[in-house]
């Protein structure tokens, strides 16, 4: 469940398998309650899809655009106005319910199912509406004492330039991300763009403006996830969402900040590559972490 839309499917065990999938436009400015009600008439449908076929729903696994504490519980309603509904109560009547962040359910997939199978340490960046990461450590992903070891994008980053001395607060998710793309470009081309998209096939067509924003936001997404790297060492860098998974200038420019940030220079050839599952690591995701939540109550209650 992400700012833009909400990607739903039907997800086979052990294998990962995407049987059948739906996506609906998320539209959060509406409320908490007409997106839940979208919610649970979108797993309604796939319930009955799934019974169609003779198959039985055993859980639901929802990533959200939301921070999630360790417990399973969605704590924030900066975007998707939950807090206050009766949600979990809601969706448990279909079936069994587990929450888990936006960031972190597409980076389980990745190690499950794509390409992070083969490293115990990567990170997992997510680009789209917003901008976040995920640590995973031998496939589980790491989140910190109060489930906030996602956020990369979302502080402020002081800057004073040497030469005149004016100070620069700087937002990444605000400079770097879909919804930012389209606010600089309309802004410098006084146009009237509406999707992240727009602004990237601009940037590939020539026009200067497009190319200026795409690429100033890929340096900008190279310069934290660079600094990450030095941080936190990992064997790989995999990024997915809309905007990740796009390629052209956004990412070339994105690749190249990251390399030139990188202090060691064991670490400085490290892959850095895009999601395997594509748009669907965060369903899969999502249903694994279900999946694996489910196995640990049954095992520490000795079910």
């Amino acid at each position: 469940m992400g700012g833009t839309k909400i990607a739903a499917g039907l997800v086979s065990f052990p294998f990962g398998g995407v049987i059948t999938k739906e996506i609906v436009p998320t539209l959060p400015a509406r409320g908490g309650q007409a997106v839940l009600n979208d919610t649970i008439n979108l797993a309604y449908r796939l319930k009955d899809h799934a019974s169609r076929r003779g198959l039985v729903v055993q859980g639901i696994g929802i990533g959200i655009a939301e921070l999630v504490n360790l417990q399973g519980e969605i704590t924030s309603d900066y975007l998707i106005k939950w807090k206050g509904l009766r949600v979990k109560q809601s969706l448990s009547q279909i079936a069994p319910v587990q929450f888990e962040s936006d960031a972190r359910a597409p980076a389980v997939g990745e190690a499950l199912f794509g390409a992070g199978k083969q490293y115990k340490i990567f990170i997992f960046v997510t680009v789209g509406t917003g901008i976040s990461y995920c640590l995973v450590l031998e496939g589980r992903p790491y989140a910190g004492a109060n489930g906030h070891a996602i956020m990369m994008a979302s502080g402020i980053l002081t800057s004073e330039c040497e030469k005149c001395g004016t100070v620069q607060d700087q937002v990444l998710e605000e400079f770097a991300s879909g919804p930012a793309l389209v606010s600089r470009y309309n802004r410098d081309a006084r146009a009237s763009l509406s999707r992240g998209q727009e602004v990237t096939a601009a940037a590939t067509a020539g026009d200067e403006i497009a190319g200026k924003v795409v690429r100033s936001a890929g340096e900008a997404l190279g310069n934290s996830v660079g600094f990450l790297v030095n941080v936190l060492d990992p064997q790989a860098v995999i990024v997915g969402g809309g905007l990740g998974l796009a390629g052209g200038l956004y990412w070339e420019s994105f690749i190249h900040s990251t390399r030139r940030r990188i202090w060691s220079k064991t670490s400085r050839d490290l892959p850095i590559i895009r999601a395997k599952l594509g748009e669907d690591a965060g369903l899969i995701g999502a249903a694994a972490l279900f999946r694996s939540e489910s196995r640990r109550e049954r095992v520490s209650s000795g079910g």
